[in-house]
């Protein structure tokens, strides 16, 4: 009896699926590594940018400090590589878009390719808002409640960790126009019953100002304003974004065959 050396024509186009992710993946970890390599020489320079706002806050005499023996040398270049995660951001974006490209109708390449721009454009006037607004406001608010005789000094890993949270929640959270635009779009709500949700937009913002942003009230507005703004830019631009989509299911959308 000769051995079956068919094989299942399904296992090709998967094994083949994975061989691209795997591909994908590699190209977005090797950007993040040469950015890293780049940015590596410049680790202290980019701490001493990073804690700016801080230590134009802190009272005359008094410096950031370092508790753990190794966290002069690993904190700089623990930022240096998030940095290079950061500025990698379009490579990966690029890297995902090509992936699922092949398998989406033409239509959705129009639209999905532009929110993949506007989300990273999105997630850096976040970040940068963070760093140009909310820290100033928020280091000068804190050094200044210290009680009388308490000599204010920061550790760097804890400062590194508090405003990466910082820039992680302020850079979510202004994705809020592009999930809008998906809920808008994927039909799961209307740009009418998201009007008519405003209220609790409001005060979701807010709580979820309460929970990333340090227990103050300047920095827990400061995201929830925001994020409430761009939610009605988000719900502006979608009543666009319906009409398109109706214009387009008058007739079957087809592959891209590329």
């Amino acid at each position: 009896m000769k051995p079956n050396s068919t094989h299942d024509p399904k296992e090709q186009p998967f094994l083949s699926h994975l061989v691209e992710l795997r591909n994908r993946l590699l190209w977005m970890v090797l950007s993040v590594l040469v950015v890293f390599a780049g940015l590596a020489p410049f680790a202290n320079e980019i701490y001493s940018l990073l804690a700016g706002p801080l230590l134009k806050h802190m009272p005359a005499h008094s410096t950031m400090i370092a508790i753990d023996v190794a966290s002069p040398f690993f904190a700089p270049f623990k930022l240096a590589l998030v940095t290079a995660a950061f500025l990698a951001v379009p490579v990966i974006l690029y890297q995902l878009w090509a992936f699922v490209a092949p398998g989406l109708y033409r239509h959705e390449r129009r639209l999905v390719f532009p929110l993949l721009i506007a989300s990273s454009f999105l997630f850096y006037l976040g970040v940068a808002f963070a760093y140009f607004v909310v820290f100033p406001l928020v280091f000068g608010f804190l050094t200044a409640a210290a009680p009388a005789g308490v000599a204010v000094m920061t550790d760097i890993n804890k400062y590194l960790d508090f405003v990466l949270t910082l820039f992680f929640a302020f850079g979510v959270c202004f994705q809020v126009p592009v999930f809008t635009i998906v809920l808008v779009w994927t039909g799961l709500v209307t740009p009418q019953n998201l009007a008519e949700q405003r209220p609790y937009v409001i005060v979701g913002a807010f709580t979820i100002g309460m929970l990333l942003t340090p227990p103050d009230a300047i920095s827990q507005t400061l995201l929830a304003v925001p994020m409430w703004l761009l939610f009605e830019v988000g719900l502006l631009f979608s009543h666009f974004f319906v009409r398109h989509k109706h214009q387009e299911d008058g007739g079957l959308p087809t592959k891209n065959q590329n």
